[in-house]
């Protein structure tokens, strides 16, 4: 099992992102989209989508941070083990927190609102549930194994395995001992990464950079006297089919 957990299914899920989204971007351009449903309620909304996004952002920074940078690397610019903890227990717990809020109010909004409901699909639902669940379990699985004073040192153990994956030479032992929160966490994490193109998320991959290089629009000004209005006539007016 445990070969089959951290020495498959990291690649499996790692497959079906890139093919996925390349298949989502060859045949599914027009699905290529956050299927915003702005249109159906938005005060809610515009609370609800940046407190999930900024949370979701910074939770994201903090796991390719202690995943992908090693602890020599802090070390060296004077972030030692103590500040880096500390960065962690309540950066991330807060980070998840607002992350958490976020999801909350659109699950509150989509249930609630009937138009945003009906426009909700399995997938959606799917997606939300396994969101909820990485964010929530990686958020029990730090403020159990933590305390202010000290905590488990996943840099030593998870993060080697995570690097280890990209040379292709998967460190399974690495995995021996993890506390079982985060080995759930980690299950979790693959499958969302697994689900990302075929599910709404696929839109974070999407950038404007068109937007940068694309023409001037240009606005030309008429004088008052080339405006062609004239007097407004009483009664109906005659219109050619």
């Amino acid at each position: 099992m445990d070969t089959f957990l951290w020495g498959v299914l990291p690649y499996v899920a790692l497959v079906l992102l890139i093919a996925g989204t390349l298949w989502r971007y060859r045949y599914d351009k027009f699905g290529w989209t956050t299927r915003s449903s702005q249109v159906y309620e938005s005060r809610l909304l515009n609370i609800a989508s940046p407190a999930f996004h900024y949370g979701i952002l910074f939770v994201l920074v903090g796991h390719l941070m202690g995943l992908f940078v090693p602890e020599s690397w802090t070390n060296a610019v004077g972030l030692k083990e103590r500040a880096y903890h500390l960065l962690s227990l309540y950066g991330g717990t807060a980070a998840g927190v607002l992350a958490v809020a976020g999801i909350a109010l659109l699950l509150y909004r989509r249930r609630t609102n009937t138009p945003v409901f009906r426009a909700t699909t399995r997938n959606d639902k799917l997606m939300y549930a396994v969101l909820l669940a990485a964010v929530i379990m990686g958020m029990w699985a730090k403020l159990t194994n933590s305390s202010p004073s000290s905590g488990y040192n996943y840099r030593e153990t998870i993060a080697p395995w995570a690097r280890s994956i990209f040379t292709l030479r998967p460190d399974i032992s690495a995995m021996e001992g993890v506390p079982l929160t985060y080995r759930i966490h980690a299950v979790i994490g693959l499958t969302l990464i697994a689900l990302v193109p075929f599910t709404r998320l696929i839109h974070m991959f999407s950038a404007p950079v068109q937007y940068l290089f694309r023409p001037y629009v240009v606005y030309r000004s008429r004088g008052a006297g080339e405006l062609g209005r004239r007097k407004e006539r009483r009664g109906w007016e005659k219109v050619d089919s």
